[in-house]
């Protein structure tokens, strides 16, 4: 399972309509490359399939989030609160999303797409705010990627799009390669 999770470093209490924004575009770049979608520490109460349908009355993006309801009904679309201890196990192992990776926690954008076609499931965090994800996350992810590989600063709704379309790419020419037709 491989999950893109926007980590709310905006406002904690009051949703704002660049909340509103981001959600509406990470939900049909997740449907579209078949991955989960997760936020952290929005300011948002309800089932997931309740907060869809309410953030999509709020939008045009992704055909008025017809694509993030999708994701509700299939159980890809997930509510979390802040980590205390860490991010729930089922979401697999966490990868800070950076321009500015440590050497030692540093993960390929190649290798992780070879381990996910393995199995391993990956929670790949975008911080959602200007200063990115807080420090504590960097220290708290096993991994960190740059999907640029050239240390390129990139927007976060850019980074919401790059980061699943460049794994999946990953993957399918992986696929490719080890079985020389597509699966």
């Amino acid at each position: 399972m491989l999950t893109v999770g926007l980590y709310n470093t905006y406002d904690r209490k009051k949703l704002h309509e660049a909340h509103l924004r981001a959600i509406a575009r990470a939900g049909p770049i997740a449907y579209a490359y078949g991955f989960h979608l997760a936020l952290v520490g929005f300011p948002l109460e309800g089932r997931p399939i309740d907060v869809a349908g309410e953030i999509a009355g709020h939008t045009t993006i992704g055909e008025g989030g017809k694509y993030l309801i999708e994701l509700a009904e299939k159980n890809r679309f997930h509510l979390l609160d802040f980590p205390k201890r860490g991010f729930p196990p089922q979401f697999g192992t966490l990868v800070a999303t950076t321009r500015k990776p440590s050497e030692e926690k540093e993960i390929t954008p190649l290798e992780l797409a070879e381990r996910a076609l393995r199995g391993e499931s990956f929670l790949l965090l975008i911080g959602l705010g200007r200063h990115g994800l807080p420090k504590e996350i960097f220290k708290m992810a096993r991994y960190h990627m740059d999907i640029t590989e050239k240390r390129v600063s990139l927007e976060t709704c850019t980074a919401i799009g790059a980061i699943p379309a460049r794994i999946s790419t990953l993957m399918e020419a992986l696929k490719w390669k080890s079985h020389g037709k597509r699966m």
